[in-house]
């Protein structure tokens, strides 16, 4: 059982203890997962009042160094020692093949300078040089309904907000229907932009067990009583980093789980665009519960940064307030571009070329990587690979990271302290070509054999 060594008496007593604890973790003393005192033994063994150990305990889980479960009790953080961001600021992976972040296949989109021009003929553009409605101008918002049922979400253009992309939608969604301190229940592997986001936000992330099929309905009936959950957070169409897709029988049930709890749901469903027939949303089974959140930016234009949120009418102004409060509007010549997309019918063309192509990338990689299990579809943008039982992901992520290959292990997606599982997400997208893929997931496939034990000195 955890006790510290030295406490510095300088300081208040629950930084102090907080201190000691951040620098056992960092020197290895305690490991990832590793369970720690309760709140009344940590006082005991420290001689100090139960409150000032709960103080320490909550500044520690602050810093991500531990995560508490009510009835599971407190663990060191899994993923603390694990940079959570999928891009490093000032960081250059011009020398790596990058099989790390997930693009949107860039080469085929086509010019954007013809869509300007169709704009500066309707005589249109000195309009979107002006302040506009927060929510988005009407057309472009009718436009986004069309995109949206596409998809399987049927929704009118007044329960529409247009964004400057999905990490926008998502930070909006936050700010305005939870506060700081709220607990939301996600996938115990989830998406890591939503960790750095939940943890400016200081709001608590609870991992909910999932399976083939989704999210685990009674896992999360059960955390949403102890752990006081005010909504879940989900990827169901097609889940990062595991590429699973929810099951209309998994939607529909835990649609009444959130209903009985009275959950919001955050449903965000970037990739649904590369499903032939998506099942219908959650948005569209409990709409009054349900913000649906479609980024635009992995189908087309990127640079663009426009995403659509569909909410009934009572979140909808509040989060409409969140885009007024932040950016004031999205960029109204940024949507009416991709207005135009949707209109003219080139998103289909762009959409039917890029899934081809993802076809022929997921063709490569299981051709590549023929001799490991990995999950994933044809047209998926990224799979998810597991490891010989000999690696860990952090450590093979270093190892092929040395070896001029960007890829991405579990400890990125984690949450709290469950043991990460023995595997790593490649992105199919990320490379400019389908031959720099193949040489890459080629080397990839030669470092998977090998065995860090001989490998320690290097490492």
């Amino acid at each position: 059982m955890w006790k510290p060594i030295t406490i510095d008496t300088d300081k208040s007593l629950y930084i102090a203890v907080a201190d000691a604890l951040e620098i056992d973790i960092q020197n290895n003393v305690l490991k990832p997962g590793e369970k720690l005192p309760t709140h009344r033994e940590l006082a005991d063994i420290i001689g100090i009042n139960v409150s000032t150990a709960t103080r320490a305990y909550k500044e520690a889980e602050r810093r991500g160094l531990i995560t508490g479960t009510t009835g599971r009790g407190t663990h060191v953080s899994t993923d603390y020692r694990t940079d959570g961001s999928l891009l490093k600021i000032g960081e250059s992976t011009s020398a790596l093949i990058d099989l790390g972040p997930v693009y949107p296949l860039y080469n085929n989109e086509p010019e954007v300078f013809e869509l300007i021009q169709k704009l500066h003929q309707k005589n249109v553009l000195n309009q979107y040089m002006k302040y506009s409605d927060p929510q988005g101008i009407p057309e472009h918002r009718e436009a986004a309904s069309i995109w949206l049922n596409r998809n399987g979400v049927h929704a009118s253009s007044e329960n529409i907000i247009i964004c400057a992309g999905a990490q926008h939608a998502l930070t909006c969604c936050f700010i305005s229907l939870f506060q700081s301190g709220d607990s939301i229940g996600v996938d115990s592997l989830t998406y890591s932009g939503l960790k750095a986001l939940a943890k400016e936000l200081n709001i608590k992330l609870v991992p909910i067990r999932f399976d083939k099929e989704g999210m685990d309905p009674e896992d999360l009936g059960s955390s949403a009583h102890r752990e006081q959950l005010k909504g879940i957070y989900i990827m169901p169409s097609v889940h990062n980093p595991t590429t699973l897709q929810m099951t209309s029988t998994r939607k529909k049930v835990i649609a009444e789980v959130a209903l009985r709890n009275n959950l919001i749901v955050i449903e965000d469903d970037t990739y649904a665009f590369l499903l032939e027939s998506p099942s219908p949303s959650l948005y569209s089974i409990i709409p009054t519960h349900c913000v649906h959140i479609a980024g635009l930016s992995k189908a087309f234009f990127a640079g663009l940064r426009v995403s659509y949120i569909a909410a009934s009418k009572h979140f909808a102004n509040r989060i409409t307030k969140a885009v007024l409060n932040t950016i004031w509007m999205a960029p109204t010549l940024n949507s009416a571009i991709i207005t135009e997309v949707i209109h003219n019918g080139d998103a289909e063309k762009i959409i039917l070329c890029k899934l081809k192509e993802a076809n022929a990338r997921f063709e490569i990689a299981k051709r590549e990587m023929a001799s490991f299990r990995f999950h994933g579809f044809p047209n998926t943008y990224f799979i998810w690979l597991e490891l010989p039982e000999q690696w860990i992901p952090s450590k093979f992520e270093e190892y092929a990271k040395k070896a001029g290959i960007q890829v991405f292990g579990a400890e990125k997606f984690i949450i709290g302290s469950s043991i990460p599982p023995a595997a790593i997400r490649i992105s199919l997208s990320g490379v400019a070509s389908q031959k720099i893929l193949a040489d890459g997931l080629r080397t990839l496939a030669v470092l998977l054999q090998d065995d860090p034990i001989e490998l320690s000195p290097v490492l």
